[in-house]
């Protein structure tokens, strides 16, 4: 048990590791992080899969059933993750139990490939929570202009939900809004509204590299000093986005119906500028009722030297709205820096994606049993 770790436990952030393989569950890694380092979930995304299918031999088993029934690819992949996606949630399944749904829940994300495509993104939305069958497991869904009408759709089925990519504050209104309307279709239906959870990953540390790399090319001494405030800025105010969308008269409505806020979730929290401490977007970004979802190394950093010094984001969105408003002032438009990062953000799963599906169907080769 690390003072840290728990600190922030305790301060209302929800830890959650951003990293999952067939290693990790059958070693007991996964085990040992939840009994000892305060985590309470798991976020997956193809990267994190296509590294870990193409490191080791842990999948070779499997691998070599598929391959002997000449299953496609992409079925391989299906069967692959949403196998790692549900004994992962069977180890997480006490944290679940323990704080009625709230953490202990795995995600699973839809095929990127599928981003701009609403009708496709709920089919595969609904595939995949049938396949993995487990309460505690969140489908991702980017928050793509054609994924925000998919979240309504998905949560309006009673499936809980992960929203990823979220880059803009105006994008971030617009998820909380889809959060929303899909809890309103659920009570149409009349389902309980208390089993439906939702997060909504806001992409932090990608705000800093491309804002950084545009001051950087303006040089001035005014741009310098603006370097490393972009991506808490624009963070915290999210929280206060979240903050009003979650005190509204509509949301009270739904909460005495029994839903659960859809709480801000920091995603991309690794430091990517070793000029940056490498706890940074941890301990700036503590606030009640969030979740941060680290590599291991920075959970690991955290651990070990992070300064959890309790709210470090209520009361700073004054100052905030004038880190991103002196960077427009600068010449640096908001409106297409997270717009860049979006695009990137979709083609960088989609080329993952990709990178899984080139090994994986070499691992099947490999592994094809001999005719005859």
């Amino acid at each position: 048990m690390t003072d840290a770790l728990k600190r922030l436990s305790e301060e209302g952030v929800a830890i959650w590791l951003d990293d999952l393989s067939r290693k990790r569950i059958t070693s007991g890694n996964l085990a040992e992080l939840i009994d000892q380092q305060h985590v309470v979930g798991v976020t997956t995304n193809p990267t994190i899969f296509q590294k870990a299918i193409s490191q080791g031999d842990g999948y070779d088993r499997q691998l070599s059933d598929l391959a002997a029934r000449k299953v496609t690819v992409e079925e391989a992949i299906r069967m692959i993750t949403t196998a790692d996606v549900r004994d992962a949630a069977d180890i997480l399944r006490p944290v679940f139990d323990a704080t009625g749904g709230q953490d202990g829940r795995v995600s699973i994300e839809v095929d990127p490939r599928l981003a701009h495509n609403e009708h496709a993104t709920v089919a595969e939305a609904k595939q995949l929570a049938w396949l993995v069958d487990r309460p505690n497991t969140l489908i991702k869904i980017p928050a793509t202009m054609a994924g925000i009408p998919a979240i309504s759709e998905v949560i309006g089925l009673g499936i809980s939900v992960n929203v990823t990519l979220i880059f803009s504050l105006e994008r971030y209104r617009a998820v909380m809004d889809a959060y929303l309307t899909g809890l309103e279709k659920a009570k149409e239906r009349g389902l309980d509204l208390s089993k439906i959870h939702s997060v909504a990953s806001f992409f932090v540390s990608r705000v800093d590299t491309e804002i950084d790399k545009r001051l950087d090319g303006i040089g001035t001494d005014e741009a310098k000093a603006l370097r490393g405030k972009a991506a808490l800025a624009n963070a915290r105010l999210a929280y206060q986005a979240y903050e009003e969308v979650f005190s509204s008269d509509r949301w009270t409505a739904l909460e005495r119906a029994g839903a659960n806020k859809q709480r801000p979730l920091w995603a991309s929290t690794g430091v990517k500028d070793p000029a940056y401490p490498d706890t940074l977007y941890v301990t700036e970004l503590v606030a009640p009722n969030t979740v941060n979802t680290m590599p291991e190394a920075t959970l690991e950093a955290t651990d070990d030297h992070g300064e959890i010094t309790g709210d470090t984001v209520s009361g700073t969105y004054e100052q905030a709205r004038a880190d991103l408003d002196a960077l427009e002032r600068l010449g640096i438009s908001y409106d297409d820096v997270v717009q860049v990062l979006e695009e990137e953000g979709v083609e960088k799963f989609e080329a993952s994606w990709n990178d899984l599906l080139k090994s994986t169907q070499a691992e099947l080769e490999r592994l094809a049993p001999s005719e005859g």
